[in-house]
């Protein structure tokens, strides 16, 4: 029978854990079921899939860990691909002003975002659904409800093949998740972003600027968000005007699945990344055995919730070691 150290140990394993093991699980099982999913071929497709929603989870995981949340990230980058491609075709512009235009609109809706938050004392929650409206708005009207087609060379190798084999979004995702892991993990920034998540109230009498940190956050997911929508414009070779659409609920997804508590103070991106590669292997394997789209949604919203509840299974669960202080 297991004393107090040895189960505290167990479940907090299990709590460190649990989301690399459902990933694992699902890996093993398609695997079974079916021959092509472990082929090379099959599983660069799952990660240039997946690099798209976990380069949206990871901004979305800076706005949970403080809080608050990023109900505008699918609108962004739905934006955020039709200015780059606009300006760059029919605009005139090129292709590489036209992506740095893209990527300043999901810095300028993350502006507005913050500023709505912080000075303006608006909920996250609703801020954030203004803006998904207005972004969404903004991309009808700009394309008129048609694709934008015509993009150079230049502009789609972002969505392509890079070094080694690799998908170029791939690569993208890689040193986005080490640089957002590194601000996390080893900068005064990251440290703020989890006190804030924590106790807001505390962390403003030890002297942070909660206002800026709040800010910072929503800045970068709106720069994720436009990432992820100039990269699927690429991949498209075009930028359609209803893409991004439930992109900021699968962000969302990935990041609880990932132990991101949408409570606020807890969360990583290890953990994200692998919530984003259960959602991508899911709708690969799903696709692979030839399930129909909606069953595909049960099957997800049903992983999600078991997901969830062991994860709150675990931590109920979670006891301290005997010797232990309290508090």
């Amino acid at each position: 029978m297991l004393n107090g150290n040895h189960s505290f140990s167990f479940i907090a394993f299990l709590r460190r854990t649990s989301t690399y093991l459902i990933l694992l699980v699902i890996l093993v099982w398609f695997a079974l079921l079916s021959p092509e999913f472990l082929t090379v071929g099959n599983l660069l497709t799952v990660a240039l899939q997946t690099s798209l929603i976990a380069l949206v989870a990871i901004g979305m995981t800076l706005t949970i860990i403080t809080g608050g949340i990023d109900l505008s990230v699918g609108s962004v980058a739905a934006l955020s691909g039709a200015l780059a491609a606009g300006l760059a075709t029919r605009g005139g512009l090129g292709t590489y002003p036209g992506l740095l235009i893209g990527l300043l609109t999901g810095l300028g809706i993350g502006f507005l975002n913050g500023a709505m938050i912080v000075w303006g004392r608006i909920p996250p929650f609703v801020a954030t659904l203004a803006s998904m409206a207005v972004a969404r708005g903004l991309t009808l009207v700009y394309t008129q409800g048609r694709p934008i087609a015509g993009l150079d060379k230049a502009f789609t190798f972002w969505g392509g093949q890079g070094a080694l084999g690799i998908p170029v979004p791939v690569w993208v995702l890689m040193v986005v998740a080490v640089l957002t892991y590194f601000l996390l993990k080893h900068t005064p920034l990251g440290l703020h972003i989890y006190a804030v998540g924590g106790g807001e109230e505390t962390t403003r009498l030890a002297g942070v600027n909660v206002g800026l940190v709040k800010f910072s956050v929503y800045l970068l997911s709106g720069l994720c968000a436009a990432l992820s929508g100039l990269i699927l414009t690429a991949r498209l070779w075009s930028a359609q005007p209803n893409v991004g659409v439930g992109l900021e609920l699968d962000a969302i997804a990935a990041a609880v699945l990932g132990g991101t508590s949408l409570a606020g103070g807890v969360g990583g991106i290890p953990g994200t990344l692998a919530g984003a590669f259960i959602i991508g292997v899911l709708s690969n394997g799903l696709n692979l055995l030839e399930m129909p789209s909606y069953n595909q949604q049960v099957v997800k919203g049903l992983v999600f919730i078991l997901a969830v509840m062991l994860d709150y299974f675990i931590k109920q669960r979670q006891v301290k070691p005997k010797g232990n202080p309290t508090g």
